[in-house]
């Protein structure tokens, strides 16, 4: 496949800045062999009957764009990509660093340990303690990895207490470049059933569904299996080798648990009908998938990618 093909002209007003309210007033397009239907998001539970199975990413976005200045006063963009080690990740950085050099970051708020969630103090758990948390994170560039992307940064940042609760209050929603207006809340950047933590971007298939559309499915006898995927620069990396089949797709951590393992396999035993929501849910199936075609409870980091005219899943 070439690139070319899937140029397309998408005017900029054409791109929306703010979430549509409510969440599942957003447009639909419905595609079957011999027509396309515009409709509504919220004419999705007509779509579907008693006996489908629904899979869903229950990934949850973390505030992972962080901006920090240079012991020279110089600016700085930081983009958490994975975590290496405690306080320790990769990161894509914006703007002119070298390793050995640091950034300072600055929290919003000063807190107590007491405060914390999962923090430890000289590794020991403990809730009780009143040691102050200063307001400051420390960034220190350990070591440029040359990738097929790009550089990226080893960071070691220190700070007092955990560096997530930290994160929370100096960092900001990491949403896509062409969106240029302020996110006015951070929870529309997370789909309502997220619950763990670890995306650097939204799945953003998933956006769309409310609280009232899930029970009205759940009544109509629908199924709902979550799934996580941790969204990362796999996902939104733009493709830049004219020959589609040369691009690198970068690994992601998914985690399929046995009931939902379960849960899928039975709709595939009895030819249900599965319904996959988003891209990040396909290809955490499509890495724990058996030659067979049956789902095996599993956890780690994905390598596939779905192309046209490859084997394995239909939907």
């Amino acid at each position: 496949m070439k690139l070319s093909d899937f140029d397309y002209q998408l005017p900029k007003e054409m791109i929306a800045q703010h979430p549509v309210e409510p969440r599942d007033s957003s447009r639909l397009m419905v595609l079957d062999e011999k027509s396309i239907e515009h409709m509504k998001f919220s004419d999705l539970p007509g779509l579907l009957r008693q006996g489908d199975l629904l899979i869903m990413n229950n990934s949850r976005v973390i505030p992972a764009r962080i901006y920090g200045t240079k012991d020279t006063g110089g600016k700085i963009e930081v983009l958490l990509v994975r975590r290496l080690e405690d306080k320790y990740y990769e990161c894509l950085v914006r703007g002119k660093i070298k390793p050995g050099s640091d950034i300072q970051f600055r929290s919003a708020v000063t807190s107590t340990v007491k405060d914390m969630v999962n923090c430890t103090v000289n590794n020991t758990a403990n809730d009780t303690a009143e040691d102050t948390v200063k307001g400051t994170v420390k960034g220190t560039v350990i070591e440029r990895i040359d990738t097929h992307t790009g550089y990226r940064y080893n960071i070691r940042f220190q700070c007092n207490g955990a560096f997530e609760f930290h994160l929370q209050n100096i960092g900001a929603m990491p949403v896509p470049p062409y969106i240029k207006e302020q996110l006015d809340d951070n929870e529309r950047y997370q789909t309502i059933y997220s619950r763990h933590e670890g995306s650097i971007a939204a799945p953003t298939a998933g956006l769309h569904f409310t609280s009232g559309m899930l029970s009205r499915l759940e009544e109509m006898g629908v199924r709902l299996v979550f799934i996580t995927l941790h969204v990362g620069v796999g996902t939104f990396m733009p493709v830049r080798c004219e020959e589609v089949e040369e691009h690198i797709m970068e690994s992601e951590y998914y985690i399929i648990d046995q009931a939902a393992a379960d849960a899928i396999n039975g709709t595939i035993l009895r030819e249900g009908r599965i319904i996959v929501i988003g891209t990040t849910s396909v290809r955490s199936l499509e890495s724990a998938s058996w030659a067979d075609g049956r789902i095996l409870q599993s956890e780690g980091w994905s390598l596939s990618s779905v192309r046209q005219g490859c084997g394995g899943w239909r939907w």
